[in-house]
């Protein structure tokens, strides 16, 4: 369900959105960029002519065989404004330039809808000084739109928001009256919807998925005994060998988390980096450490070449750095004397305090098959969790003993079922307490055992006791396992505990400050505690973090819905990538805006595509808009399908609470009436 969002939407995006009506206010704006920003001027084009502001932009408008200088001259001047796409692609060119000079000689008002953090040229700055200013990293790409479009659209939001407000005398007290009803109304269901549909890309966020604003973790000063692994680099011949770099920097990630007075960030974080143009010093700073810890892996055959560095990073100097020849059943030893060397070189303990040793499997067949499952398994698709399950099954064949894998095994029978319901509960539940028990009887002391059992009882048994004992042990071996930590915080929502949910998604931000769906749970907490406008903060930095999250923006859209700006909320909603979110986040909006019917005819179509999928949610919506027979249906449903969408906190429960069925199934979800 983690659909790619590109900058510039289908035309579906806009098509929808409030105010793309015939009564918009008509005007036209000439659009100012430079070629490599085209896609975004796509965006903001296709946005303005929704909500009735024509856009004059070349090539587009430039008529067949015209002259192009003369075109643009004429269209500036026509035009009511310029807005100008300003980047470091636009402050390079001279065409831009005489564009906003143009417009600058003949009083139009300039808006410069920033999208880079590009430094501003000295003659653009001239131009612009005294221009209005919407800054995109800032307020977000939706927002921004928003705002533009109420500069140059004549209050186009507000109108389009509340029709009929703008009338003076009895019949417009009487459409203020109706409008203040509604959306009353509207917020407690929105309120409710919001707790209901942010659950169903939480539960998906279990584990995988990876402003300055938000909970980001407070600035504070950096221990010398903190240390980021990033992902040491493949230099295999072949290129293909990556699940075995990556697998050894996440083995020495969990080897060190067990240092008790070493901080290290989880694998999410450290991860982040890969594949981006990042400087030590960025990575130690966004990851609050001293040191990071580098490395590559060269592997062919049955040899290994394995390099480490250990870096300061405020002023680069290596600290440590080694080079490995060895054979591939001495790649434990060789995470044992790499460990070991880090914890020596930072002097982490005065006493007697060492690097764990790595003893996984004898077996280094096993252990090769171990990590590619793993690897698959992290891109969480589909079709991924069976691929992965069967190369685990294959590496317990050659080591019946081996820990670990058992507790991956039970780990992605769990996620794999959460995925898609393509099994039934009872067998899910059948394998993945088999592989949990037999993990955690060959080490009692792993972690990933712990949490296997604690997933079990959460997703699928629903045994609220047994789950929070499970989650109490796994935080005991390992304080800062940030899964454990935000799916802890989950369970806290499901027994009502949302203080504590709170200060759990905090503490899975600290533990793991780059992971996205960490701030979806603190985003999530927030709403529970009223304060949709700290939300929105979490679920922009989730964003950020994690541009194509499932879920993430129509999440940001619920957020602004709440804080009583649903075509703000709409239009985030609408530039959703995943199709499910997308569909059945939109009645909500809609509703909230008073448009009921459209909201009515949105979530039949939700029910007919997507029913099967989240029967839960289905059943929430019409709680809370107290069709109680339909409720029952759809929530019975969920219940034997084991939707996890009935573990968020339902604030329309009280709508059904006299009647008998609602009472057993509270029975059945182990919650007291």
């Amino acid at each position: 369900m983690a659909g790619d969002r590109g900058i510039g939407e289908s035309s579906e995006a806009v098509s929808e959105l409030p105010g793309a009506s015939a009564g918009a206010a008509s005007r036209t704006v000439f659009l100012s960029y430079a070629s490599p920003d085209a896609e975004t001027v796509n965006q903001v084009c296709r946005f303005l002519e929704s909500h009735g502001v024509s856009c004059w932009m070349a090539p587009r408008n430039v008529k067949p065989g015209g002259a192009y200088a003369d075109a643009i001259v004429r269209a500036i001047n026509e035009a009511s404004a310029l807005v100008l796409v300003l980047s470091g692609a636009a402050m390079a060119s001279e065409h831009v330039s005489r564009e906003v000079e143009r417009a600058a000689s003949k009083h139009k008002p300039v808006v410069a809808f920033r999208v880079d953090g590009a430094s501003l040229s000295a003659e653009l700055e001239y131009f612009l000084s005294r221009s209005q200013w919407i800054d995109v990293p800032t307020l977000g790409m939706s927002a921004a739109l928003v705002k533009l479009a109420e500069g140059v659209g004549q209050g186009w939001a507000a109108a389009q928001a509340n029709p009929g407000l703008d009338g003076g005398g009895a019949s417009g007290r009487a459409s203020i009256r109706q409008a203040v009803g509604t959306a009353t109304v509207a917020k407690r269901v929105v309120v409710a919807a919001i707790v209901v549909v942010l659950g169903v890309g939480g539960v998906l966020s279990v584990r995988f998925w990876p402003s300055k604003q938000g909970d980001a973790p407070g600035v504070a000063a950096i221990s010398d005994k903190s240390i980021a692994v990033l992902p040491f680099v493949d230099m295999s011949e072949k290129k293909d060998q990556e699940y075995f770099s990556d697998g050894l920097s996440e083995e020495l990630i969990d080897m060190l988390t067990k240092v008790k007075s070493l901080r290290v960030p989880a694998r999410t974080s450290s991860f982040y980096f890969k594949g981006k143009q990042a400087t030590v010093a960025d990575i130690a700073k966004a990851l609050g450490v001293a040191h990071v810890l580098e490395g590559s892996v060269r592997k062919s055959g049955n040899t290994l070449r394995i390099t480490a560095q250990l870096i300061r990073a405020d002023n680069g100097y290596h600290v440590w750095s080694e080079t490995y020849d060895r054979q591939l059943d001495d790649v434990f030893k060789v995470q044992d004397e790499i460990a070991g060397a880090v914890v020596k070189v930072l002097k982490v303990s005065l006493l007697t305090e060492e690097a764990p040793r790595a003893t996984p499997t004898t077996n280094t067949e096993a252990y090769t098959l171990y990590l590619q499952a793993r690897g698959i398994a992290l891109r969480a698709g589909q079709g991924d969790y069976k691929t992965a399950i069967g190369l685990l099954r294959r590496a317990l064949e050659l080591d019946p003993q081996f820990a670990a894998a058992w507790a991956e095994l039970a780990n992605d029978v769990v996620d794999e079922f959460n995925w898609n319901k393509l099994r039934p509960a009872a067998d899910a539940r059948a394998e993945a307490d088999q592989a949990a028990a037999e993990a955690v009887k060959f080490d009692p002391d792993l972690p990933a055992g712990h949490l296997a059992k604690a997933k079990i009882f959460l997703w699928i048994d629903w045994n609220w006791d047994a789950a929070e004992a499970e989650f109490r042990r796994t935080l005991a071996l390992d304080p800062r396992n940030a899964d454990a930590l935000r799916m802890n915080s989950y369970l806290a929502q499901a027994l009502f505990q949302v203080d504590r949910q709170l200060l759990l998604a905090r503490s899975a931000v600290d533990a793991d400050p780059l992971n996205s769906w960490n701030y979806f749970a603190v985003g999530l907490a927030h709403l529970l505690n009223g304060k949709p406008t700290d939300a929105e903060r979490s679920f922009r930095k989730a964003l950020e973090l994690n541009p194509t999250g499932a879920g993430l923006r129509g999440d940001l859209g619920l957020a602004l819905v709440a804080q009583g700006n649903p075509a703000a909320g709409l239009a985030e909603i609408m530039q959703e990538g995943d199709g499910f979110f997308r569909q059945a986040l939109r009645p909500y909006a809609l509703e909230a805006l008073g448009r009921k019917g459209e909201a009515d005819a949105e979530m039949a179509v939700t029910e007919k595509q997507y029913g099967a999928q989240a029967p839960g949610l289905l059943g929430r919506w019409y709680e809370c808009h107290g069709d109680v027979d339909r409720a029952s249906v759809w929530l019975d449903r969920a219940y034997r399908q084991r939707d996890t969408v009935l573990l968020w906190t339902d604030p329309c429960r009280r709508k059904l609470s006299s009647d008998p069925r609602y009472k057993v199934f509270l029975r059945e979800m182990n919650w007291s009436e």
